[in-house]
């Protein structure tokens, strides 16, 4: 089974304008992530696709491997799309460009999924909600799923209702994802539907076109560099080396 990596890297994001490109110990956000990934080593490919010349050649100075888009996209999906088009790969594995310290362990189970079922069509993660303020952050997307892991409803609302209160063991997703090629390829072309654009969530319109997304629960505390305040956490942490 022929799994890649695609790494998605937006240079103008809205709420931290070129975050990727920022120092995080003595590389960028963006290179940290890519040379984790690869480090990893379950991927017979890790590609950087990108709309910026700035991260083009940030990448090609690590001698990896990038993409530059062909036009502009909605979503990171989007962007995965038109690269992986026209590549031999049977399961393509969505790695958030602002993920910099991405682990070897969950992208495993992650991958695991589509080699021990090859029933499974999209895949993704979850770990334990661990306080209050996560679980009633709407910036903390929450999941809930049936009895074999299958996702039912992603929701930045507090789910299940009153969890906190009756021990009830509430899930964050974290945004890392897999897909059977042709499934992502088919994703593209469905127009979002009610809950998505309810929500903001993507992962909703396989829900709503039928595709089930099977889950695999964590031990990973995953650190998104979306704000400047996180790149400070971020440089924290690697300072202290977790």
């Amino acid at each position: 089974m022929k799994i890649i990596a695609m790494i998605p890297a937006r240079y103008a994001a809205t709420r931290f304008p070129a975050k990727l490109m920022q120092p995080l110990g003595d590389k960028t956000v963006i290179a940290s992530t890519y040379l984790n990934t690869v480090k990893a080593g379950v991927f017979t490919d890790v590609y950087v696709v990108t709309d910026s010349s700035i991260i083009y050649d940030e990448i090609l100075r690590y001698g990896g491997k990038v993409i530059m888009s062909k036009k502009e996209h909605n979503s990171g999906s989007d962007r995965i799309a038109e690269a992986i088009a026209d590549m031999e790969a049977d399961v393509v594995v969505n790695v958030q460009g602002d993920e910099p310290f991405v682990a070897k362990a969950v992208l495993q189970q992650l991958t695991q999924l589509f080699i021990n079922n090859p029933d499974v069509k999209v895949a993704s993660l979850m770990r334990p909600v661990e306080t209050e303020t996560e679980f009633y952050n709407p910036n903390c997307v929450k999941v809930v799923t049936d009895n074999q892991n299958n996702a039912l409803y992603f929701s930045r609302a507090a789910i299940p209702h009153h969890a906190m209160l009756t021990g009830f063991k509430a899930n964050l997703h974290i945004g890392i994802y897999g897909y059977k090629k042709e499934v992502l390829l088919q994703f593209t072309k469905w127009a979002p539907g009610l809950l998505e654009n309810t929500e903001k969530l993507e992962q909703l319109r396989y829900l709503e076109n039928g595709y089930p997304i099977k889950m695999a629960l964590v031990n990973f505390k995953n650190v998104a560099i979306d704000t400047p305040e996180d790149l400070v956490h971020a440089q924290t942490l690697l300072e202290n080396k977790f």
